[in-house]
């Protein structure tokens, strides 16, 4: 598992790396901000498509398949990018590039999260999980901070190479390691393999509660997009001097959070991503995570913002990993429509708030425009908690009284007797 999340880490590395590379090339080619968020709303809407489908794809060719073909097909769109990057690249190529990323990153992911618990079996998951976080988190803020020098040194064409690089080691990991993602249904009793769903389909299949977690992940990716898009500004004004740097800061001290984050659920049972204990995690963890990106915009002294930042991170890692978990704990048939699913409500919460967010900036400052969009997902968490809340005290009063001590089972029906019941406690983030 080590070598694969080491392989994940490049490829993360080369993607944002290349999310700042491309995005100034675009503007630099179209030569508009028009341009740029027409070509990131088609990369984001191949997102959220592929999504929609990766389920019905990793049914028909398998999980491992699925990843290769997505990590390949993007290392040649970049060095296709990369040659013609010398030059002008047409639009076209720009808009083609786009829709490959998109779809391509959401396949990949699919294909991994739902793989895990294949890959290292389900008691290991949530270790597995926090490795996986604290790697994107560490490889995210290191191909940030890397790609000023890397375009003012080599320029674009040096950092697509890059990018497609990293791709091609991913797939080469898989090649080699070839670990195995798919459940063994070679026996008589196995169901086939499902076929191609419709997204009604998809949504009658998932369970109340799941429904409303990936909902509620879709409103935590709109509050995201607020502080990803007001950060650059309020760096300037902070910093004026050294915008980069404040801001290589605040996600240096995220990504320590989020490590952090995974160092603390790996020494505790699995039972905090079980049954409705997770969700309840989750609701409670997106609730201090809105907190604490709200006060890293209220302008605290350099020491107070470096703390609620890594507060920040250590909320987002926690949510991240228990929400992973939460949903991988669904039978094998199920897992890979379910995160398909989620990557589509996140795609598409995340977009709608670029765009939202990007034209309150014009008219409100960032302090108001961060503080309302985390608003939304705090009270759609705090929503979130007291219906499952109230569901769970009705199914509690609905049990016979002759059976109190029923061992629950690890399924979606696991915890009936009480909000949290097993061996875990209830998480503190």
């Amino acid at each position: 598992m080590r070598a694969l999340v080491g392989a994940y880490a490049v490829s993360v590395y080369g993607n944002f790396l290349n999310l700042i590379a491309l995005s100034l090339f675009t503007y630099e080619v179209t030569g508009s901000g028009l341009g740029l968020g027409l070509l990131m709303a088609l990369r984001l809407s191949a997102g959220v498509l592929a999504g929609l489908g990766a389920g019905a794809l990793a049914g028909r060719v398998g999980r491992r398949a699925m990843m290769i073909g997505a990590d390949l097909v993007q290392a040649v769109a970049m060095v296709v990018l990369a040659l013609c990057a010398t030059g002008s690249a047409p639009v076209w190529l720009l808009a083609v590039v786009a829709v490959v990323l998109g779809a391509g990153n959401t396949f990949f992911n699919v294909g991994l999260r739902s793989a895990v618990p294949v890959i290292v079996g389900q008691e290991a998951r949530v270790r597995a999980n926090g490795q996986l976080a604290t790697a994107r988190s560490l490889a995210t803020v290191a191909g940030f901070a890397s790609a000023a020098p890397v375009i003012e040194l080599a320029g674009h064409s040096a950092a697509f190479a890059v990018n497609a690089a990293s791709f091609l080691v991913s797939a080469v990991a898989l090649s080699l390691l070839r670990p195995r993602m798919e459940e063994d249904r070679s026996a008589p009793q196995a169901e086939p393999k499902p076929e191609a769903a419709s997204l009604r389909q998809v949504l009658n299949a998932v369970p109340a509660l799941l429904l409303g977690m990936v909902l509620l992940r879709g409103v935590d990716a709109l509050a995201s997009s607020s502080h990803n898009v007001a950060l650059p500004m309020v760096a300037d004004v902070e910093s004026p001097g050294d915008p980069a740097m404040f801001m290589t800061q605040f996600w240096a001290s995220w990504a320590v959070g989020t490590f952090l984050a995974h160092q603390l659920l790996k020494r505790r049972h699995a039972s905090w991503s079980e049954g409705r204990c997770g969700a309840y995690a989750f609701a409670v963890g997106t609730c201090v995570m809105s907190l604490s990106f709200v006060l890293a915009f209220t302008g605290p002294a350099p020491l107070v913002l470096v703390a609620v930042a890594g507060l920040a991170g250590l909320a987002d890692g926690f949510t991240e990993i228990v929400y992973t978990s939460r949903l991988q704990a669904a039978p094998d048939r199920e897992r890979s429509r379910l995160f398909g699913l989620s990557a589509a409500a996140e795609t598409s919460g995340f977009a709608l708030g670029m765009v939202a967010a990007a034209a309150a900036l014009e008219a409100w400052p960032a302090l108001a425009v961060v503080g309302l969009f985390h608003g939304v997902a705090l009270c759609g968490a705090l929503a979130f908690l007291l219906l499952s809340l109230a569901a769970a005290r009705r199914r509690v009063s609905e049990q016979p009284y002759e059976q109190p001590y029923e061992q629950p089972s690890h399924s979606e029906g696991a915890n009936i007797h009480g909000p949290c019941t097993g061996t875990g406690s209830v998480p503190r983030a």
